[in-house]
């Protein structure tokens, strides 16, 4: 701004106080925006345009809750000093706030004498621009000080940043150094290893060396003892032929052959004493041999048995180094797990809360909602009720005045003419109706047929007001008129529909046959809609409704259950079973075998229907348990359907006519009294929702997965009890969350999953709970204000429905990013075939839109997956494997085809097996992770069951395959039970 030329403004001594003001307003904003009332105020002080009161009010005041109210609340204050104040305020401006002073009055700012207007005096004024001007100094040497500390601050930062990114190196060097030592440390390892197996090897080779040689030194020993026996038996028998010899020498000494002996003996006396002193040295050589092999031996076993426990130390050391290794991977791993789970269940129960919290507060609004639409149609109840009094008021005057005038305005010639026209019209006269005794029972049909009798009534005029005779039509209507009349006056009217009769009331002194009204009479006899409003008029007694083979029957229905009982369910329909006699149902002919097929009744004010065509036993019960007063039952015969049922009951092949299947969202343990456990997701078949002795119990079975045959069978609870369970369970987990982490950890590691939920979504209410609807508007809000009490928002049981594919199923593998690199390896088995997409143009591709046949379309121009090309597979009796993602499951269901959906469990230990197959695709570990942390939570809200992979039940691609295989063959087999879509 130093060096723009700023054009010179009309001097401010020259303008007025409103051309000041607007000056001012005109740049009030920015003023507001930039100037600091506390920098100013000291100047508008001197200047005596604010008092002290005025500075503490702007300064202090707690209204003002930021600068930009302070400074306008300022600016409000000098609007009342006149010139005075908006002078002072542009010379503040022009001293602290220069640039805004040009800004505002396009004149540069001076500190000259002559441009202040003198509101202070010149010595003050001075003052004051010293004190101003040392207050900047001091500002502007703080904020060079303070720019000094940030300088430094920033340097200081700086430097700690260049250490950290020095730390980082380090560290960075330090782990590669760590993994080249641990790389290292692996490959000792293996030289360790292998040092040992040759150890072992010559172990082995040193052992059998010392066997073998023990052998042969055996082997020696024992041909030396062989070698010495032979001698001694050699020398025994010489021995025993030279005794022989002697006998026979000193038998025949004188015989000539006794030198011959002698010479003989001495020679055998030679090899006698040769062998003697040749047999002791043997026996010591061999002596000694066997000793030296007996201490080498033992000396050699010693050693081996050394090189044994050297050996046993070194494989225990090395068993406890690998599974302190092991422990500790294990326990990273672990803690890894564990913080990601706690990660995943906070975030889900924080999301679940917050729904549950959305939920809430829709409930409060919608309950606020309903209190202020009652107490509104209250107050116009009230004010239509005192209106209609003062109506009633004044038709009753009106008639008695209209009465008291036609009887003096009679006169000779209009009495002949009276006389003669009633005469000649005597005999079209209508007979008159009997009166109808009045009776506590008012039908809730009549009053529309009453409202629209008020109109035809009006709309036909009785009397007439012309100077003419009247024709003998006008005397025939106002005769009947005046009948009336002189009905209203005498009791309450009722009105008929054209297809009721009347019934003979239980002890009326009256008995007539019964007759039905013409649609002329119903007309004719009609009341104007001032004299009787449809709340106010009374109905005829009992009456039935004939609607072909449908009767509607109308009586006091007060406690409903004990003038009657009911058996039955949605499968075969709800009947009458038994009739207290004396009872008003008893009264109005209602008989056993009778299907209920709807009741009607009021409800604070309004009128409900209840269809009970389809409904359960306990919803029938229910219903009808709601019936106060007046009620309306439909009534079809079916004693055939019925005797049959009591027949089923009778035999014990059923226990109700209830039978239907639902899916478990919550696990239930086992209890008391034959209560069944059941897991999340698991299929029952409800057959009794009343069974004797239990109360909010159902009698339910569980359900082979391949066929509908019940297996174990017991109670489970009612869906509202298993309503509150659930919510309870929710807020045990959501609990224990905050409690213990430890807990938590346990509960992570469980594979069966506790708790699916589910909630109504779009429909606003129980989708079990299908007979409730208003009588009017056929509403759901109606409905769901008659329906049990509890919350309608989450569901522990859905309904689910059987179906049968054909022989293959079509195979969807999640994740995603996992199904993209085993759809191929799948679809080169035999049986299975991969989903190529369709190329299609921009009309056909307008053209399956519209019809929602495109399943999902690619990234590459416009290639898509359509319906065509997954039925083109199938037809093939083959197994079509989808490359796709969640989107196209409910697509397919709409096409009746069900996919076998699998979804492969994934860890941080199980995606690192996967590493190299997700590096050739492009992938990482990270987002396999993230891919099936997004795609799990999606899985229960789909309408059909599962199968999960669990992360540990695999060890790589083949073995993964290979189960999957199995698990498709396994999953073909099965039902597929598909549930509404709530979603």
């Amino acid at each position: 701004m130093a060096g723009e030329v700023v054009p010179e403004g009309p001097d401010l001594k020259e303008m007025g106080e409103e051309e000041l003001w607007e000056l001012i307003n005109d740049n009030r904003h920015r003023i507001s925006l930039g100037v600091r009332p506390c920098i100013v105020i000291p100047y508008l002080r001197q200047a005596r345009v604010l008092t002290e009161m005025d500075e503490d009010e702007i300064l202090s005041c707690h209204n003002l809750t930021n600068r930009c109210m302070r400074t306008s609340y300022m600016l409000d204050l000098l609007r009342t000093q006149g010139r005075n104040g908006a002078v002072a305020l542009l010379e503040s401006l022009m001293i602290h706030y220069p640039t805004l002073y040009t800004q505002v009055t396009g004149r540069k700012p001076s500190t000259e004498p002559s441009r202040f207007s003198g509101l202070i005096k010149y010595s003050e004024l001075t003052e004051y621009l010293v004190r101003a001007v040392t207050g900047m100094q001091k500002e502007l040497q703080e904020a060079r000080c303070e720019a000094g500390r940030m300088s430094a601050r920033c340097a200081s930062l700086e430097l700690e940043i260049g250490q950290i990114m020095e730390q980082e190196e380090k560290s960075r060097c330090l782990q590669s150094e760590n993994e080249r030592m641990q790389r290292y440390l692996c490959s000792l390892q293996r030289d360790v290893t292998k040092l040992k197996d040759e150890k072992c090897d010559l172990y082995i080779r040193y052992t059998a060396a010392i066997e073998e040689q023990s052998a042969v030194n055996e082997r020696l020993h024992n041909l030396n003892l062989q070698q010495v026996y032979q001698l001694q038996t050699e020398l025994q028998n010489v021995q025993t032929e030279t005794d022989v010899q002697k006998k026979l020498s000193l038998r025949c000494v004188s015989t000539p052959e006794t030198p011959q002996l002698q010479e003989e003996v001495r020679s055998l006396r030679c090899q006698l004493a040769k062998a003697e002193k040749l047999d002791p040295a043997r026996q010591d050589i061999l002596a000694q041999d066997l000793a030296e092999a007996i201490d080498s031996q033992v000396e050699l076993a010693g050693q081996l048995r050394c090189y044994r426990e050297e050996n046993e130390q070194l494989l225990r050391d090395k068993q406890g180094l690998l599974d302190q290794k092991q422990c500790l991977s294990l326990q990273v791993e672990q803690l890894t797990l564990d913080c990601k789970m706690h990660q995943q269940k906070s975030t889900m129960i924080q999301s679940q809360m917050r729904e549950l919290q959305a939920e809430r507060d829709q409930a409060y609004l919608s309950r606020d909602e309903a209190q202020a639409m009652i107490a509104r149609i209250l107050a116009e109840k009230d004010t239509l009720r005192c209106q209609l009094v003062e109506l009633q008021e004044r038709v009753f005057s009106l008639q008695a005045t209209h009465n008291s005038r036609q009887q003096r305005q009679s006169s000779d010639e209009v009495e002949v003419a009276w006389e003669s026209m009633k005469s000649s019209c005597e005999e079209f006269r209508a007979p008159a109706r009997r009166r109808l005794c009045r009776s506590n029972a008012v039908n809730p049909m009549s009053l529309s047929s009453s409202n629209s009798e008020y109109e035809d009534a009006a709309a036909s005029s009785v009397r007439s007001r012309n100077a003419e005779p009247p024709s003998p039509e006008s005397i025939r209507r106002r005769q009947k008129a005046l009948n009336a009349e002189s009905s209203c006056e005498t009791a309450e009217s009722d009105y008929l529909l054209d297809d009721f009769v009347f019934l003979p009331s239980v002890g009326s002194e009256d008995k007539q046959t019964p007759r039905f009204s013409s649609s002329s009479g119903s007309s004719s006899c009609g009341l104007p809609r001032t004299l009787a409003p449809p709340f106010l008029v009374r109905s005829r007694p009992k009456a039935i409704r004939v609607n072909g083979r449908i009767l509607s029957i109308s009586f006091q229905g007060e406690e409903l259950l004990r003038q009657l009982t009911v058996v039955g369910g949605n499968k075969t329909g709800v009947f009458v079973h038994q009739v207290t006699e004396g009872s008003a149902a008893h009264t109005v002919g209602i008989s056993n075998g009778a299907q209920i097929v709807e009741v009607k009744y009021e409800q604070n004010h309004k009128a409900l229907k209840m269809v009970l065509e389809d409904s359960t036993l306990e919803e029938a019960m229910w219903a009808l348990g709601q019936v106060t007063g007046l009620c309306h039952l439909s009534l079809r015969p079916r004693q055939d359907d019925y005797e049959a049922l009591l027949q089923q009951l009778r035999s014990c092949e059923t226990s109700s006519g209830d039978s239907f299947y639902v899916r478990v969202n919550m696990s239930l343990p086992a209890g008391p009294g034959g209560t069944l456990a059941v897991s999340c997701n698991d299929i029952l078949h409800v057959t009794n929702t009343q069974p004797a002795g239990t109360e909010d119990m159902w009698y339910a079975s569980q359900v082979h997965p391949c066929q509908l045959l019940d297996l174990q069978s017991g109670t489970v609870p009612n869906y509202y009890r298993a309503q509150r369970l659930l919510i309870r369970a929710i807020e045990d987990m959501s609990f224990q969350t905050k409690k213990s982490p430890k807990i938590c950890r346990v509960v992570a590691q469980n594979k069966q999953k506790a708790v699916r939920i589910v909630s109504t979504g779009r429909l606003g209410r129980n989708p079990l709970w299908v007979s409730v609807e208003g009588e009017k508007t056929k509403s759901v809000d109606s409905g769901a204000t008659s329906a049990p009490k509890g919350c309608v928002t989450l569901m522990p049981y859905t309904l689910v429905t059987p179906h049968y594919p054909p022989i293959c199923r079509p195979v969807l593998l999640l994740p995603t990013v996992l199904g993209r690199i085993l759809d191929k390896k799948l679809a080169g088995w035999q049986g299975f075939q991969l989903c190529e997409p369709e190329v299609l143009s921009s009309s056909e591709h307008t053209t399956r839109l519209q019809r929602s046949e495109i399943l999902e379309e690619c990234e590459q121009g416009r290639c898509c997956y359509t319906l065509q090309s997954v039925e083109k597979v199938m037809k093939k009796g083959i197994h079509c494997v989808l490359p796709l993602g969640l989107d196209c499951v409910r697509r397919l269901h709409r096409s009746e085809i069900f996919p076998i959906i699998i979804y492969v469990g994934q860890t941080a230990r199980s995606a690192r097996k996967l590493r190299s197959k997700l590096q050739r695709h492009g992938q990482s570990e990270d987002q396999l992770l993230a891919c099936s942390r997004s795609e799990e939570p999606l899985l229960d809200k789909l309408p059909c069951l599962y199968h999960t992979v669990a992360p540990d039940s695999w060890c790589d691609q083949t073995s993964l395959l290979t189960s999957l295989r199995t698990i498709i063959w396994e999953e073909q087999k099965k039902i597929v039970w598909v549930e509404p879509d709530l979603w």
